[in-house]
């Protein structure tokens, strides 16, 4: 069996050859990642704009997670919840105390976090609110990502995730994002049990909603005696800014929902946070997973987020984002080619002056790759820039000096 490839053309025959065509790769073939850097086969270097979505926050392979990881995997890295491990606990203890919650339900994959949180809401809107069965409502919002599972699509409005993947499940309602009218009309309805929403859109394109926006959120819900679900997946674990985004506006959801950086992109880990009388809705038997709150995820986690905490990532992102931001508007101003820029702490974007349907974009971020700089574009024209939170202000400095290069030299 071939396990060594020699060049990124071989990489790439191989993948287009043998694996599914989910996915429409920048043609950079990676083999090594240490904090903010990347190296693909031929040995080049890159500064990583990605963060595989904001999964990596602590930086490429932190060795101290890593560590986590082997010295667990060398004990035991299985039972399944057939019955009890000896880290899960303490882990559950960790994030509930971190985060402020009586109780904490692993899963791996963020969709698997969002399907997790349907369930409660359903369950809970039935048992606790009084719902008639299989009338339950969870309130949407346009332009979402919560996963890609049929559920989760159920609730999209992105043609991509759902053309050709019917029929869909019923029980969504979707409304526009950033709009409190907008809620207030939809939580009339007695058979809402949820509002489901991302604290800032990530996938749509870094849509950071007006202020206030959640805490009116939160105030309605409870109003109305809805769970607020806060889909924290990419926004959570201190890219902001913050630990959470809620807390920029000190909102504290029912349903708080993790993945990605969870882990530090060491493994597939998520959770749900949510007290008791939400959590234990849920008996023996009616949900679960094999690899949820395995004993390496448990070591993981508590690693993982101890990293965020003794590093002050989220310090680091408030400071360095609006570094990065003011440099990206001081470039808008020298360059017709950049529209807009948004975003939060480090999850920032940059708007395209082109139509999402033109290459401009993708043709910005060949351009990036070619000067050392790994982005991707989104829905289009919008190229998300989110680099993981160890990054130094000296390196933000020499990233947006190849950003500024390569917009000012750009030919369409």
């Amino acid at each position: 069996m071939g396990s060594t490839i020699t060049s990124s053309h071989e990489a790439i025959g191989l993948e287009e050859k043998y694996g599914a065509h989910n996915y429409h790769p920048l043609e950079v073939v990676l083999n090594k990642g240490e904090g903010v850097f990347l190296w693909d086969v031929e040995g080049k270097r890159y500064f990583d704009f990605l963060s595989a979505y904001s999964a990596v926050n602590q930086g490429h392979c932190h060795p101290r997670i890593i560590n986590a990881l082997i010295e667990q995997a060398k004990e035991l890295t299985l039972t399944s919840r057939a019955f009890y491990n000896d880290k899960l606990g303490i882990a559950e203890k960790y994030v509930c105390e971190t985060f402020g919650y009586n109780k904490a339900l692993f899963m791996n994959s963020g969709a698997e976090a969002n399907e997790t949180a349907i369930k409660l809401a359903r369950k809970w809107g039935y048992t606790k609110k009084g719902i008639p069965d299989n009338e339950a409502v969870i309130v949407a919002v346009k332009k979402n990502f919560h996963g890609r599972t049929t559920s989760i699509i159920s609730a999209s409005t992105d043609p991509s995730s759902r053309n050709g993947f019917g029929p869909f499940m019923p029980g969504f309602e979707i409304i526009d994002y950033d709009n409190i009218e907008a809620i207030e009309k939809a939580l009339k309805n007695p058979n809402v049990c949820g509002l489901w929403i991302e604290p800032i859109q990530g996938e749509a394109g870094v849509y950071v909603p007006k202020y206030g926006y959640l805490k009116a959120a939160a105030d309605l819900c409870k109003k109305h005696n809805v769970l607020l679900m806060m889909d924290e997946i990419q926004t959570g674990i201190a890219r902001t800014g913050k630990m959470l985004a809620s807390d920029h506006e000190g909102v504290r959801p029912d349903l708080l929902i993790l993945g990605k950086a969870l882990s530090g992109g060491v493994l597939p880990i998520s959770v749900v946070l949510a007290d008791d009388d939400i959590m234990l809705v849920i008996k023996p038997g009616e949900h679960g997973s094999t690899f949820g709150g395995n004993p390496m995820a448990a070591a993981v986690v508590m690693e993982a987020l101890q990293v965020v905490k003794d590093e002050n990532l989220a310090a680091n992102a408030e400071k360095l984002g609006t570094v990065f931001r003011q440099r990206m508007n001081a470039l808008k101003v020298k360059s017709d080619l950049i529209k807009l820029v948004r975003g939060k702490g480090l999850l920032n974007a940059i708007i395209i002056n082109d139509s999402p349907e033109s290459e401009t974009a993708w043709n910005l971020c060949l351009k990036f790759a070619e000067h050392g700089l790994l982005a991707k574009p989104t829905h289009g024209n919008i190229i998300r820039l989110a680099p993981p939170l160890v990054i130094t202000e000296e390196q933000i400095h020499e990233c947006c000096d190849i950003i500024e290069k390569c917009v000012l030299n750009f030919k369409k």
